[in-house]
C-alpha cells in the first residue's frame, strides 16, 4: 500500500477534505499530487544530516514538538491533530515545511506547481500542505515507534522509513 491509501484508510484525507470544504475525490487528487514533493523534501532533508543528528533540522523540529519526550507519541499526537474534529493547528506543519523545503517560497512554489498540474486551486494546495505534512509525519512516526534516535524523537526511525517511503509513493504514482 502506498502512502496516499495509508492516510486515505487511516481517514486522514476524509478529515483533510471536511476541513478544507472540499469532496474527498478532490482532497485525494490535491493529496497525491503534493506528496511526491513532501517525501522528496524529507529525502534531501535526511541525507544532508550528519549521522549523529539523525533528521537534522526536522529531527530538532520534530524533537520540539515533542517536548523532548521520546518515541511513536509523537506521531499519535500529530495525526490524532489531523484526524479530530478541531481545525487541524497549522504552525507545526508550517515548521515541518519549513525544514523539508528551507522557506515558503519554495512551498508557494510547490502549490503553484501542483495547482498547473492538476488544475486545482492553489489557495487550497497552500491551506493543504501544513495539514498533509503533519499527517504524513504523523504516520510515518506511528508506522516506526520501534525506532530510536539520538535526539529521542524519532528521527532515526523516521530516516530509516524514507527509503521505503520513496519507494511506495513512486510505485503509487505510477497506478495513477
Amino acid at each position: 500500500m502506498n502512502l496516499s491509501q495509508a492516510l486515505m484508510q487511516n481517514g486522514a484525507i476524509d478529515s483533510m477534505a471536511g476541513e478544507l470544504g472540499v469532496d474527498q475525490a478532490t482532497a485525494q487528487k490535491a493529496a497525491s499530487a503534493l506528496l511526491p514533493a513532501i517525501v522528496a523534501g524529507m529525502g534531501r532533508q535526511s541525507t544532508a544530516a550528519s549521522p549523529a543528528s539523525g533528521l537534522g533540522g526536522l529531527g530538532s523540529i520534530l524533537g520540539g514538538l515533542a517536548g523532548g519526550s521520546a518515541g511513536g507519541g509523537l506521531g499519535s499526537i500529530l495525526l490524532d491533530s489531523v484526524l479530530n474534529k478541531n481545525p487541524t493547528p497549522t504552525a507545526p506543519g508550517n515548521d515541518i515545511l519549513g525544514e523539508i523545503f528551507g522557506g515558503k517560497d519554495v512551498s508557494r512554489g510547490v502549490a503553484e506547481e501542483v495547482a498547473g498540474s492538476t488544475g486545482l486551486p492553489p489557495e487550497l494546495l497552500k491551506k493543504m500542505l501544513p495539514i498533509l505534512v503533519t499527517a504524513v509525519v504523523g504516520y510515518m512516526m506511528n508506522q516506526n515507534k520501534g525506532g530510536t534516535s539520538a535526539g529521542g524523537a524519532g528521527g532515526g526511525a523516521l530516516g530509516g522509513a524514507l527509503g521505503g517511503l520513496l519507494t511506495q509513493v513512486v510505485a503509487g504514482m505510477g497506478r495513477r
